[in-house]
C-alpha cells in the first residue's frame, strides 16, 4: 500500500511538472539554450527565472487562447485530476484490511463462538459495523434456520460487500477512460482551429502555433491523468482481492461452529 501511494504521488507530481518540462523542450528551446550557453558557464538566475516565467505564460496562453470550448475542456481535464486525487485519498482510507475486517471484531466474535453465544457474537458485530460485520450478522441472524440457510445468507452478504468495494474502485477506471477522451477532443478541436487558419490563405503563424499547441497539450494532459488512474485502479483491485480472500477464509472459519451452536437467551 505504501508503494502504491508513493507511485501515485509520483504520478501526481509528474502531472503538475509536465507543463514546465514540455515547455522547456518544445515551446521555447532558444530561451533554454541561451541560459545554458552563458559566458564562462555561469548561470544567470534572473535569466533562468525569466525563461521559466515566459514558458508558464505560453502554457497559460495555450489554455486560455483555445476558445470557449478549449477552456471548458481544460477545466474538465483538471477536474478529472482532482477527482483522481479524491478517489485516491478515499480508497487509501477505506480499502484496507484494518477497515474492512478489523482484528478486534474477529477476536471478539471468535471468543463468543467458543462460548457458543451467538447473541453475544451478533452484538459484537453491531458494535463494530463494517463489511465483515455485515457478513457475519447476516449469518448469525439465520442461526435458527439451519446451517445451509446460514451459508446462503453469508454468501449473499459477501457478494454485496465485495460489489460495494469494487464499485468504489471502478470510478478510477471511469476517470481513466474519460480523461484521454477529453484530451482527444481537445486535439480534434486544436486541429480544426489550425486547418481553419490555414484555409484563410494567409495564416497567422502565432494563431497556427497556438492551435497546434492546444492539440498536443490536451492529449498530453489527458494521458497524464489517465495513466495514474489506470495504475491505481489495478493496484487497489489487487489489494481488495487479497482482503476479500482473507475475509472469506476467516468468515468460514468462524461460522463452521454454527452447525451445532445453540442460541443463548439472556
Amino acid at each position: 500500500m505504501k508503494r502504491l501511494l508513493a507511485s501515485s504521488l509520483l504520478c501526481a507530481g509528474l502531472m503538475l511538472a509536465t507543463p514546465t518540462a514540455f515547455a522547456q523542450d518544445e515551446l521555447d528551446p532558444p530561451a533554454t539554450e541561451a541560459v545554458a550557453s552563458a559566458p564562462g558557464g555561469i548561470v544567470d538566475n534572473e535569466a533562468v527565472e525569466a525563461a521559466k516565467e515566459k514558458e508558464r505564460s505560453e502554457f497559460v496562453q495555450v489554455v486560455l487562447g483555445s476558445g470557449g470550448l478549449g477552456t471548458i475542456l481544460w477545466l474538465c481535464i483538471f477536474g478529472s485530476f482532482v477527482v483522481y486525487l479524491y478517489l485516491l485519498v478515499d480508497c487509501l482510507i477505506v480499502v484496507k484490511a484494518s477497515k474492512i475486517m478489523p482484528q478486534g471484531l474477529i477476536d471478539s466474535v471468535e471468543a463468543a463462538m467458543k462460548e457458543g453465544d451467538v447473541v453475544k457474537a451478533l452484538k459484537c458485530c453491531e458494535n463494530e459495523p463494517g463489511p465483515m460485520a455485515n457478513i457475519l450478522s447476516a449469518g448469525f441472524s439465520h442461526v435458527e434456520e439451519g446451517f445451509d440457510v446460514i451459508q446462503e445468507a453469508i454468501g449473499t452478504a459477501a457478494d454485496l460487500e465485495v460489489e460495494r468495494i469494487m464499485q468504489k474502485l471502478t470510478w478510477f477506471s471511469v476517470d481513466g477512460n474519460i480523461a484521454p477522451m477529453l484530451g482527444l477532443l481537445g486535439t480534434v478541436q486544436g486541429m480544426i482551429m489550425a486547418f481553419s487558419d490555414l484555409a484563410t490563405g494567409t495564416p497567422d503563424v502565432g494563431a497556427l502555433a497556438l492551435a497546434i499547441g492546444q492539440a498536443l497539450w490536451t492529449t498530453a494532459a489527458g494521458l497524464c491523468v489517465a495513466i495514474p488512474c489506470v495504475g491505481t485502479y489495478y493496484g487497489f483491485r489487487n489489494v481488495a482481492n487479497r482482503i476479500v480472500l482473507r475475509m472469506e477464509a476467516i468468515t468460514m472459519e468462524l461460522v463452521k461452529d454454527l452447525r451445532n451452536v445453540q442460541v443463548v437467551n439472556e
